[in-house]
């Protein structure tokens, strides 16, 4: 008998509930009451995750091509040769020169310090060429496509040109990718702190969480100025302006995780991921310029938290004097409508002292 049972007890945990045979559907709630369940989807998850970031950077990066360039006119370029000029220009990039005509020099340099045109096209009395002024802190990328196909096009036009950058880049960010490092650092840390403070400072009430968001915004965006600044000499930035737009950038993108959070739960991290970084940061215009960037792109980038830093970062430190509302309101608004939403639905939050066990706490 007691073999009997022992042989029993053996094939027990094989059958279901009722001494039956484990069915599909009881196999099935098992693994969902397993860990296996989430830890196969974030498998999954981080899979597509992986496959889309390589595809949405290489895909904005990898071949920028121009579109649409805004240039102004000086001058008179409406001569035959200037014609033919800006005819080879066009061809040779297949793009359009969208020529805007000023008066005067003056004119024109007032546009490029407000960055509404990329280069300026002047036309040199007694016909003899023109002169391509390019605009290196407005866009490197696009500044150095503008140089080689305007020399290129002077040669084969036979049209003299003279080409020259009248606002180069500073000389430790040769490639103007410093705003855009600092500015992406200030995105991912952003989240990133906010991620770490719903970990680790899981307690915190929600009026403790937004000025624990805005400190470690702070002291973030200052440590990040003196490094670049300070520390390393790359870039010898407006203090005051680029730490508080870094410091704002870092607080606007911790606030949207934390709005996520709110929303979402435990899945906060996958449209944070998406808008922030896989949308944000291709789009920004701080690795590729807008005019090289898909048109859809170009647009978008403008209204998302990593563009408008970089946007803003970009007119402190090279057009200093001429900074622009809208990068800052597009901050600010991201900023509220995240503080909005999780205030109205903090209840939802998964911190607050109200929802920590007492032995955790």
């Amino acid at each position: 008998m007691s073999d009997t049972h022992d042989a029993k007890e053996a094939r027990g945990p094989s059958h279901g509930a009722h001494g039956r045979p484990p069915t599909r559907a009881d196999t099935w709630a098992s693994f969902e009451a397993s860990p296996f369940l989430p830890a196969t989807v974030l498998v999954l998850i981080l899979a597509a995750a992986a496959a889309l970031f390589a595809g949405s950077y290489t895909y904005t990066m990898a071949n920028p091509t121009p579109r649409h360039i805004p240039t102004a006119v000086v001058g008179p370029v409406d001569t035959a040769q200037g014609a033919r000029f800006v005819d080879g220009m066009e061809r040779a990039l297949n793009a359009s020169l969208k020529l805007r005509r000023y008066d005067s020099a003056a004119g024109a340099r007032r546009a490029v310090d407000d960055q509404e045109v990329f280069a300026v096209l002047t036309g040199r009395p007694g016909g003899s060429g023109v002169r391509l002024d390019v605009v290196g802190a407005a866009g490197a990328s696009v500044a150095q496509l503008l140089a080689e196909a305007g020399t290129e096009v002077g040669r084969a036009t036979g049209v003299p040109v003279v080409v020259r950058d009248i606002k180069p880049l500073q000389k430790g960010d040769p490639r103007g990718l410093a705003l855009f490092y600092i500015s992406l650092a200030a995105v991912i840390i952003g989240f990133v702190g906010a991620i770490q403070l719903s970990v680790h400072a899981r307690a915190l009430d929600p009026a403790e969480r937004i000025v624990f968001t805005v400190a470690y915004a702070l002291l973030g965006g200052f440590a990040i100025a003196a490094a670049v600044d300070w520390l390393l000499g790359a870039l010898d930035l407006p203090f005051a302006e680029s730490w508080l737009i870094l410091a704002l950038t870092m607080f606007t993108s911790g606030m949207v995780f934390t709005m996520f959070n709110t929303l979402m739960g435990r899945w906060a991290m996958l449209p944070t991921w998406g808008l922030m970084v896989l949308l944000g940061n291709p789009s920004s215009g701080g690795a590729v310029s807008w005019p090289l960037l898909p048109s859809a792109l170009g647009h978008v980038g403008r209204w998302l938290p990593p563009g408008a830093s970089v946007n803003a970062q970009h007119t402190a430190v090279y057009f200093g004097g001429h900074q622009h509302l809208f990068p800052f309101a597009v901050l600010g608004a991201w900023a509220l409508v995240s503080c909005a939403v999780f205030w109205f639905w903090r209840h939802r939050h998964p911190g607050g002292r109200d929802r920590v066990p007492a032995h955790a706490a």
